[in-house]
């Protein structure tokens, strides 16, 4: 499905990323580890067009994703979620997930505008997709709710509502359960396993907690200032000693 080769990524004087490679296949659960300021995010954000790449080329189904334009992505079936998040705080839970379907209307401004019959339709089905997933999130009790002050976990939970509301085929995750407690770590783990054979998406993680990734990922591929230094099943990224050198500074 994916196909990322020699991506570089370059700020002033500071590679970020520097001639990255792997590849991820349909229906699989990767997760992008290493430390603070491996070069994750920045890859997140080349991934969904919201930086330029200095070289390198990514295809995406079999196009240059590299080529397509900021606004297209979502159409292309790829969402994510955000590291900081990305909600809007005086908007409500719900009306915050039924962002993420924005194109899949069909209203223009005139007929919005005019609020024919047609509008008030599309706005009843994208309501009823929206519900479904608050329910399959948990989340019902308060769709209503403006997302400001709610529990980071609950905020957590609707950013993946969002996500999915745009019927990913590729779900981009950056640190999901980062700031979670460990029964909410656990509980979201079983909600992705469940989400990703039910969807029928492709997810890529880029998270710190170890057990999280391990426990859940098919597959993990460890960066570290900018290069790859690992890619493997969990278990062999575990023992890999240059991923428990960059963790933790020595190999022994």
């Amino acid at each position: 499905m994916l196909e990322v080769h020699d991506l570089t990524v370059r700020f002033g004087g500071i590679t970020a990323l520097g001639g990255v490679g792997f590849e991820v296949r349909r229906g699989e659960m990767v997760g992008l580890i290493g430390p603070n300021g491996a070069g994750k995010t920045t890859l997140f954000n080349c991934l969904t067009r919201r930086y330029d790449a200095d070289g390198g080329k990514v295809t995406y189904e079999d196009r240059d994703l590299l080529a397509v334009a900021p606004h297209a992505i979502a159409a292309l079936g790829i969402a994510r979620t955000f590291q900081n998040l990305g909600l809007f705080p005086r908007m409500s839970v719900r009306d915050n997930v039924m962002v993420g379907a924005h194109h899949h209307g069909r209203a223009g401004f005139v007929s919005a505008s005019l609020r024919l019959p047609s509008v008030r339709s599309e706005e009843r089905r994208l309501r009823g997709e929206a519900d479904e997933l608050l329910k399959r999130l948990d989340l019902t009790e308060v769709a209503d709710h403006p997302a400001a002050g709610l529990p980071f976990g609950t905020l957590k939970r609707v950013e993946l509502a969002r996500a999915l509301a745009a019927h990913p085929r590729l779900l981009l995750l950056d640190e999901p359960v980062n700031g979670l407690s460990l029964g909410e770590v656990d509980e979201f783990a079983g909600w992705l396993q469940s989400i990703r054979d039910d969807f029928d998406v492709t997810v890529i993680v880029v998270e710190h907690h170890m057990g999280f990734v391990m426990g859940t990922c098919d597959r993990v591929v460890c960066l570290d200032f900018g290069k790859k230094i690992a890619e493997g099943s969990p278990e062999e990224v575990q023992r890999d000693p240059a991923v428990i050198e960059a963790y933790l500074g020595t190999a022994a």
